[in-house]
């Protein structure tokens, strides 16, 4: 599909998701579906001072907006009414009549600043309207607002202060190339931490002195390491810091910055990565959060550095970890594979965790939900693959989906998903979801496994996981389909090119078709992000493998069903790598299902149209999956 057909087929249909090729959904499936799609979650976006209010995101409409919470199991009073999902809240220091939050528009990823008054209900916008800003953070006495902007030229993120009141007041105070941001201020305002992203496995934090603009590093020259996180201890002079500075995953120091920085382990026995750390309000006690093969646990610590100790909580996921500034009571979001998650806060004083929201399942019975098994599954190099293994009930054989995530350096972790819970629990099809090499939560060798030209090394983890299927007797091993968005994308359809002999179906959702287009087109302040994990499309070397392995110039070999879902205004993988891939399938004289919405970005982040997609993806399995 040229982008002057693209062009004339959204003209010429005015509602906000186009299909093409697609055949209506029949009306039972749409009533099957109801009670999985109407699921919901909510998360924890900040804590009051005081911890006595907790303000959350969740959705009672088409997308996540602000909601207050003010006690265990209260009330939801909802704060914003936007079209677009709301996100990065929080409360003004020192008020809870004011909140900060971001938004973008149609996915566009160009975040503003808004400033909400929940006494006059007024709305300010702090940014220009076109920029991108994120990672806003307040000093300790709500007077001023750092945060990360590509005002200066659209590419680069820079340090700007703000008095996060009025519009037009923010000014930039560090001008930088690359991807900085600001991450905490010292309790006094006079420093700010602020950290520099090449890649996830470098990663630089410096400490920026507001009265002067001097910025000193923290993380030493010399040797790429990640430093991750970052948190002022009990002084500006102190900093707990995330890193894998010393060994394969990312432990927790303490860093003493006077007379230069010394390191000190406070997490060395635990052979898994911190990946959350928060400071109590008296400077006490440190909690932190590591990702124990996938599942979350919380301990805590002190300066002294005693042996952390585990608080306990269900198994799970957990996020958004902080404190209230004032009281020892630490808030977050906790999830699971049959939960699709909720606020919590656990008070140090009394060593009591208290739930504040309970989210609906739909009405679905969670007790017949199913959990995810952790297996591995042993590759081509005989290194094991990590995959969570959704298994129905009953003896089989199963029909299989084969879901991929993104990143590539994410991590797929046991999240309540609606889709994959209807398919196991009212279609008997089994998911696998692999972990696979250059995923991020293994140690740091694991997750540079594909980078550059090793990067189908990673499909072939999938043949691994196809070779596993086979040995499983209750799992069919003729009826399998891949399923997989951003990076995931890219994986199914490279899997369908080298094992389209094994595979009956692909779901394809915001994916790299061509590395070299993809490169090339993707918004220009994450370019160079990118070139570091996938390789630089202008080395010419490195330009032919891209193109060698890309799923575009591997097109005959793509005989299976394909199902290709996009979001128009996506700023990361654009709408032209889906319109390539469906192009060239159909010029190759294969059928191929394309969506496009046309308000969303990457991925579907409004209710009607994720919907409509889960609903077309049961449909297209149940076409050309299980039968």
């Amino acid at each position: 599909m040229s982008t002057l057909s693209l062009l004339l087929l959204l003209a010429a249909d005015p509602s906000p998701v186009v299909l093409d090729g697609i055949p209506p959904v029949p009306p039972e499936i749409r009533t099957r579906m109801t009670p999985y799609l109407n699921t919901r979650a909510a998360s924890v976006v900040s804590i009051s001072d005081k911890g006595d209010q907790l303000l959350i995101a969740t959705r009672f409409g088409s997308t996540a907006q602000l909601h207050k919470v003010a006690r265990p199991l209260g009330a939801r009073q909802q704060l914003t009414f936007q079209e677009e999902p709301v996100v990065d809240a929080d409360f003004v220091p020192g008020r809870t009549d004011q909140v900060l939050y971001g938004m973008d528009q149609g996915g566009n990823e160009n975040y503003q600043l808004y400033l909400l008054d929940l006494t006059t209900h007024h709305t300010t916008r702090l940014t220009d309207g076109k920029s991108r800003n994120l990672n806003a953070v307040w000093s300790a006495d709500g007077k001023q607002l750092a945060f990360a902007s590509n005002a200066r030229n659209g590419k680069d993120m820079d340090l700007w202060l703000s008095d996060g009141q009025t519009s037009g007041s923010a000014k930039l105070v560090l001008e930088r190339s690359g991807n900085w941001g600001p991450v905490e201020w010292s309790k006094d305002g006079k420093r700010l931490l602020i950290a520099n992203v090449r890649a996830i496995n470098d990663s630089e934090v410096w400490v920026y002195e507001v009265a002067t603009g001097a910025v000193t590093r923290i993380t030493p020259e010399g040797k790429m390491v990640s430093d991750r996180l970052a948190t002022f201890g009990e002084s500006s002079d102190v900093v707990y810091l995330v890193s894998d500075r010393e060994g394969e995953v990312a432990e927790l120091y303490r860093v003493g910055l006077k007379g230069g920085a010394f390191y000190t382990s406070l997490s060395r026995k635990i052979p898994w990565d911190v990946e959350d750390v928060v400071v109590s309000p008296d400077k006490r006690t440190i909690a932190f959060v590591v990702n124990e093969a996938g599942q979350s646990r919380l301990y805590l610590t002190d300066p002294k550095g005693r042996p952390p100790v585990a608080v306990p909580h269900p198994v799970g996921l957990i996020g958004g970890l902080q404190f209230a500034s004032a009281r020892p009571i630490l808030a977050f979001s906790w999830a699971s594979a049959t939960t699709p998650g909720d606020a919590f806060t656990y008070d140090l004083r009394t060593k009591q965790l208290e739930r504040w929201t309970e989210s609906e399942l739909g009405g679905l019975d969670p007790k017949k939900l199913g959990a995810a098994n952790l297996i591995e599954v042993k590759s081509f190099d005989d290194r094991k693959i990590p995959a969570f293994y959704h298994r129905p009930a009953g003896p089989g054989p199963h029909p299989v989906v084969i879901n991929i995530h993104g990143g590539p350096e994410a991590q797929a972790r046991p999240w309540f998903a609606p889709l994959t819970q209807y398919l196991v629990s009212e279609l008997n099809v089994a998911v696998l979801v692999p972990n696979v090499r250059g995923s991020n939560g293994y140690g740091k060798t694991y997750l540079t496994l594909d980078d550059g030209m090793k990067r189908e090394d990673s499909v072939k983890d999938i043949g691994a996981m196809l070779d596993w299927i086979a040995q499983q007797p209750e799992l069919d091993a003729k009826r399998v389909a891949v399923y997989g968005g951003s990076y995931g994308g890219y994986m199914v359809l490279a899997s369908l090119a080298h094992y389209g002999d094994r595979l009956k179906a692909g779901v394809e959702i915001v994916g790299i078709s061509n590395f070299v287009t993809f490169l090339e087109n993707t918004s220009e302040y994450r370019r160079d992000l990118r070139r570091v994990e996938y390789g630089d499309e202008r080395d010419p070397k490195m330009r032919a493998f891209l193109q060698q392995i890309s799923p575009t110039q591997n097109v005959q070999k793509l005989k299976s069903a394909l199902f290709v879902a996009q979001g128009a205004n996506d700023p990361r993988v654009p709408a032209s790598e889906a319109e390539q891939i469906v192009a060239a399938v159909r010029k190759n004289g294969r059928p191929v299902w394309y969506m496009l919405a046309k308000n969303e970005g990457h991925g579907f982040a409004k209710k009607e149209n994720r919907d409509t997609f889960n609903e077309l993806t049961v449909l297209f399995l149940q076409q050309h999956l299980l039968k």
